[in-house]
């Protein structure tokens, strides 16, 4: 094997350096282009800035970063979509004067209501027909809301654009949940 000399090492790196992304990029420098670097910077995805509204996932269920307090679970309720936006900030409503103190917390994209902080009784989140009310422990609930779930203790409530909106039964469910022990997530 022989050595190359400086000659032949300047020749291979000169033929490496006229591959087809560098003559591209030479090409768009001589015309004036940005390079690909900022090109592909300010083609980023729009939904990666704050200032952008939340996108909704298959569903129509808002995509809101992950959060604790107050101020994540509004922005849930600002980004509902449609009809089902009024019912959902009337049930926030409803839990908050049912259970004072009530914590609140967005995980996987829906909020989350506790008495103890980590201890979850109540979820809501939306589908493109309906709000889907979950009671972490709504089998020992009298009467237990009408979904089951493959979780044993787990039931839903499925409210409708059209279906009333039974204050007195969701406020009653909503007070016997938060005496129940919580879920743990």
């Amino acid at each position: 094997m022989t050595a190359k000399t400086p000659k032949s090492a300047a020749t291979a790196a000169a033929k490496t350096a006229a591959t087809p992304a560098a003559k591209t990029a030479k090409a768009n420098q001589a015309a004036g282009a940005a390079p690909a670097s900022r090109r592909k910077a300010a083609a980023a995805k729009p939904g990666k800035t704050a200032a952008c509204a939340p996108r909704l996932l298959s569903g129509g269920n808002p995509q809101i970063p992950k959060g604790h307090g107050d101020a994540p679970v509004q922005a849930y309720l600002d980004a509902v979509p449609g009809w089902k936006r009024d019912l959902a900030r009337r049930l926030d409503a409803l839990v908050e004067r049912t259970v004072p103190g009530v914590r609140k917390a967005v995980k996987w994209n829906t909020p989350l209501y506790a008495v103890e902080e980590g201890h979850w009784f109540f979820a809501m989140h939306c589908f493109d027909r309906y709000l889907k009310l979950t009671f972490f422990r709504g089998a020992a609930l009298d009467p237990p809301p009408a979904h089951a779930s493959k979780m044993a203790d787990v039931r839903y409530h499925h409210l409708h654009e059209h279906d009333p909106f039974d204050e007195a039964q969701l406020a009653d469910w909503i007070a016997q949940a938060s005496r129940l022990p919580g879920e743990r997530m």
